[in-house]
């Protein structure tokens, strides 16, 4: 049995046994880790060998002519291969998406360090700790310093030896393809769920459509555009080889044939150079180690991956990202695509989905690769041999026909995801579906003012103890801390620490709705015992009002459109907006930091945080909001995003008020506070109505042998 045929059982029947477990195939997630981190396990080493001892085996004659007519035409084939790579994001389809505040939003990506990325100060430290790119440039060095070394051959030999030890000693985890590729299949489908097997499906559509474009006419088309072959004569001559290396995965095997067909083509229409036929013996083993245009689309897999899980890498971003992605594709996919993962702060995990998807996508790429080795061969061979042309009408047509070809395929492929991914935006249903995670004591909560209670100089502690029933303040649509969810039921972080503290007291509940712009007046004059409903704390409220002890920070950030998100991701991009105008509560703090971050900015003081969003809303650029709390609000309105404009990070820290200034309630308040810090209790709710951990109740993953035999429940 072929390995191609072991490959495609071992897919399926993972996939089989994935859907016939559902999520009890995530047992399989372990098996799927090793497998991962045996291919990876010698891809450095061989990466090292193989482009010394490439480099290294060339005189001098060869390596300056290589290096200077081939090794422009490798970087023009580069140029098109990132051009193509960077048009694969447009076929992803617009998505209406918002999440829970995370911390990852305070999270600041080092800056790019060029020299410490690339020039390996140790390079037995970059080859410890999967530095690819400085692995890369030390071999290339190295190699090349190998080249005038009177008597290298010593040492090329041991290379090669090491060369083939490494190669087997792969070929001996390659072996396990089928086996690996069954516990990722198995546990892709049974965890996957319907949404993202849906979004899986586009990158899949989106390579393959991008993939043969590239091979089919963008690559064959440039050979006839710069040189005297025709594309019929190139397919003609070379069908079998393609279909060859489509089929196995493997460009190796086919190289020899693709050689041998560079060099009839190029003896059939430059027969007045006759040593053009025999310069692709040189450039095909000299380029083999170079990344082809297959493997730098693959570059498109962290685009596609950043948009996957809602961590989008920033066009900005793109140099960076094309310049280290070429870099590290010198080595294997494996090491290069989880490198690149981590260093745009995208999920580890997706690199599973990788490998998932190039079972159908590390075929055509190997037909890429197969047209990119022809490419480089023929166009380099005429390069060097001085038969290259430029012929206007020739690239004119080609350029037409390249955009034609390229509009229609992107075109239609995000044409027809945007018609079929249409998925109802579900996650403002998410926060309405939320509810306390304990058992609430009882309750009355008043939506309007209840008439005030006589005046009782009693102690707040005292009183709540000898009348059953604590008084607690709150602020309507103060999310995620009070709100009212789809049942009608007063919830949020606040609500429950109110309901976990009246529980521990023995007492009742009585929540009273505080007016925002009399809350001082009505806390002086004991309208509530305390006042829990996320309320910041500032110099000049705390000049006003007793506060307990600090128990949550807040991050001072803005809300702004998606669409705005880079040009308020720094305050002096903001600075550098001809005009800005911003929302900000009525709370002094906010207003004197954004005075101080944004002179120029026109300010539009607000009461109500609800008064901002919605069909009413005033017409600003942004709303000042701590990240928690706006993170919430864009759930329910997804086309807002919140930003921390970069540089530092301003904490807010939350407390409750203690009405009437009864210090001794304020004490007991803090003793309290610290024994749910201690306990955990802060953490999970925190957890849960902050970062919206399990807010969604998961149904289980459909499968066979719950819902069609019904063995297990």
């Amino acid at each position: 049995m072929s390995s191609t045929r072991r490959i495609l059982i071992g897919l399926g029947t993972g996939v089989a046994v994935g859907i016939f477990l559902g999520e009890r195939a995530a047992v399989f997630s372990v098996a799927a880790e090793v497998f991962v981190k045996l291919l990876q396990m010698t891809v450095l080493p061989y990466v090292t060998v193989s482009i010394v001892t490439s480099l290294g085996s060339l005189d001098h004659a060869q390596a300056r002519t290589l290096g200077l007519r081939a090794g422009a035409v490798l970087c023009g084939l580069w140029a098109v291969a990132l051009v193509f790579t960077f048009l694969i994001p447009l076929t992803f389809p617009t998505m209406a998406t918002a999440s829970f505040f995370s911390t990852t939003l305070l999270e600041r990506r080092a800056p790019f360090d060029f020299v410490g990325l690339y020039i390996p100060s140790n390079p037995f430290n970059s080859l410890a700790n999967n530095v690819v790119p400085a692995v890369v440039l030390f071999s290339v060095i190295l190699g090349v310093a190998l080249i005038g070394v009177p008597r290298k051959q010593t040492l090329l030999d041991v290379l090669r030896v090491a060369g083939d030890a490494v190669s087997r000693a792969t070929r001996l985890a390659v072996r396990l393809t089928p086996y690996g590729l069954f516990a990722i299949a198995a546990s892709a489908a049974g965890t996957l769920n319907v949404d993202q097997l849906e979004r899986l499906q586009v990158y899949l559509v989106a390579y393959v459509g991008v993939g043969l474009l590239v091979s089919l006419w963008v690559l064959p088309g440039l050979i006839a555009a710069l040189t005297p072959i025709k594309v019929a004569d190139i397919f003609r001559l070379t069908r079998d080889a393609l279909v060859t290396a489509v089929v196995a995965g493997d460009l190796f095997i086919v190289l020899p044939v693709l050689t041998e067909a560079s060099r009839t083509l190029l003896e059939r229409h430059t027969p007045e150079q006759r040593h053009a036929a025999s310069l692709p013996d040189i450039i095909v083993p000299a380029s083999f180690n170079f990344p082809h245009t297959g493997k730098l689309l693959s570059i498109s897999f962290v685009l596609f991956a950043g948009w996957f899980a809602d961590a989008a890498v920033s066009v900005r971003d793109y140099p960076w990202l094309a310049l280290t992605g070429l870099l590290t594709f010198f080595g294997s996919l494996n090491a290069a695509v989880p490198f690149l993962l981590d260093l745009f702060r995208i999920p580890a995990d997706t690199f599973q989905l990788f490998l998932a998807t190039g079972v159908i996508n590390a075929r055509i790429g190997t037909l890429v690769a197969a047209m990119h080795t022809l490419a480089v061969a023929l166009i380099g061979a005429s390069a060097i041999s001085g038969t290259l042309r430029f012929d206007r009408k020739a690239l004119l047509r080609y350029a037409l026909i390249t955009a034609a070809l390229t509009l229609a395929v992107v075109g239609t492929t995000r044409a027809v995801f945007a018609g079929i991914l249409r998925p109802e935006y579900t996650r403002d249903k998410v926060l309405a579906g939320m509810h306390l995670l304990h058992e609430p004591v009882t309750s009355v909560v008043h939506r309007t003012a209840p008439p005030p209670a006589p005046h009782d100089s009693r102690p707040i502690l005292e009183r709540v103890r000898a009348d059953g029933v604590l008084r607690v303040g709150y602020v309507p649509d103060a999310l995620p801390f009070v709100f009212v969810n789809s049942r009608g039921d007063l919830v949020g972080f606040d609500v429950e620490l109110a309901h976990r503290l009246a529980r521990e007291l023995g007492v009742r509940l009585e929540f009273l709705p505080l007016d925002r712009a009399d809350l001082e007046r009505q806390v002086a004059a004991g309208y509530c015992d305390l006042v829990m409903s996320g309320l910041p704390v500032t110099t000049v409220r705390a000049s006003r009002m007793l506060f307990s002890q600090p128990y949550l920070d807040e991050t001072f950030a803005l809300v702004v459109r998606d669409g705005d998100r880079e040009a308020f991701s720094s305050w002096q991009a903001i600075r550098a907006r001809p005009s800005t105008t911003i929302a900000v509560p009525d709370v002094p703090y906010y207003i004197d930091k954004i005075r101080q971050q944004l002179p120029g900015a026109t300010l539009r003081v607000v009461q109500d945080a609800a008064t901002i969003f919605g069909p009413d809303a005033p017409v600003v650029d942004a709303v000042v909001m701590p990240a928690e709390r706006g993170s919430a609000w864009t759930l329910l309105y997804p086309q807002y995003a919140v930003v921390v404009p970069e540089p530092g990070v301003v904490k807010v820290p939350l407390a409750y008020p203690v009405c009437g200034g009864d210090q001794a309630f304020a004490s007991f308040l803090n003793t309290w506070i610290d024994l749910k810090r201690k306990d955990g209790t802060l953490d999970r709710l925190y957890a849960y109505w902050v970062l919206g951990r399990d807010a969604a109740p998961r149904p289980p993953r459909w499968s066979i042998i719950r819902d069609v035999l019904h063995w297990v429940d």
